[in-house]
């Protein structure tokens, strides 16, 4: 695993998605050693806000040497995220964390991509890379359905929003129901309701699924324990059946965490 170091990025762009939705574009040697479901830690200049804030990472041009964040603002830290402009910069940590095992999604399979909420970005640098048959399953709240266009050039969409307006009223799950829809292999990154509904169901039908466990986190690095979740396996150091999402995940088999 590449070395976590903090470094300065240049904003190359950014633009607002959908109400608090923002995209940002940095130019960072970060986006050499990226993967997809990994994240970085933002660093905000306001000192109040001294921590950085976890973004996943939602696109990865290594030709380009860029990464693109899409992100929800949620406080402070974010709020001061959304006035970057182009020519300007930030510190990132990173990279952190352990992305999607691509390599489970043989061809000739077939997947199903998993995306709610603020876990609807890091499914599209995962929608790029499989090479199987994919059908990405997002849910948002209204109509405002950011990266659709996006997902609709790597697979086949199928929306559930919470007010009926686009496709299935409801959750990812309804859409799943409402579409008929099948697969060998679960990708997923979103709220916990919804994960744990994923969970359940790949449990139920005896498939492979790896969950990425949205969580608030501090340090990023596994020092300070305050994303710790529950696991069905004992760690090897504390011995205790407990993982630190920033550095054990944020990606896990649904089958090794109790949530």
């Amino acid at each position: 695993m590449a070395q976590k170091k903090k470094t300065k990025a240049m904003v190359v762009s950014q633009e607002k998605l959908a109400d608090g939705i923002y995209d940002l574009r940095l130019e960072t040697e970060l986006a050499q050693d990226a993967a997809c479901g990994q994240f970085v830690g933002v660093y905000p200049k306001d000192k109040s806000t001294l921590l950085p804030r976890p973004i996943s990472i939602c696109e990865i041009d290594k030709e380009k040497n860029q990464l693109r964040l899409v992100y929800r603002v949620a406080g402070k830290g974010t709020a001061e995220f959304s006035n970057l402009k182009t020519g300007g910069s930030v510190y990132l940590l990173g990279v952190l964390g352990n992305g999607f095992p691509v390599d489970k999604a043989k061809p000739g399979t077939k997947a199903m991509l998993f995306g709610g909420g603020i876990g609807v970005p890091p499914i599209l640098q995962l929608s790029k890379e499989l090479s199987c048959e994919k059908q990405i399953v997002v849910g948002y709240r209204n109509a405002q359905c950011f990266l659709k266009e996006d997902f609709e050039q790597n697979g086949a969409v199928y929306v559930a929003t919470e007010d009926g307006s686009v496709g299935t009223k409801g959750n990812v799950m309804d859409a799943v129901a409402a579409n008929g829809l099948e697969a060998d292999i679960i990708y997923a990154c979103g709220p916990m309701p919804m994960l744990r509904a994923i969970r359940q169901y790949a449990i139920e039908h005896d498939i492979p699924a790896y969950i990425s466990l949205e969580e608030r986190m501090a340090c990023g690095v596994g020092a300070c324990l305050g994303c710790v979740c529950k696991t069905t396996h004992k760690d090897a150091h504390s011995h205790v059946n407990n993982a630190r999402i920033c550095t054990d995940g944020p990606v896990f088999e649904a089958r090794e965490v109790e949530i």
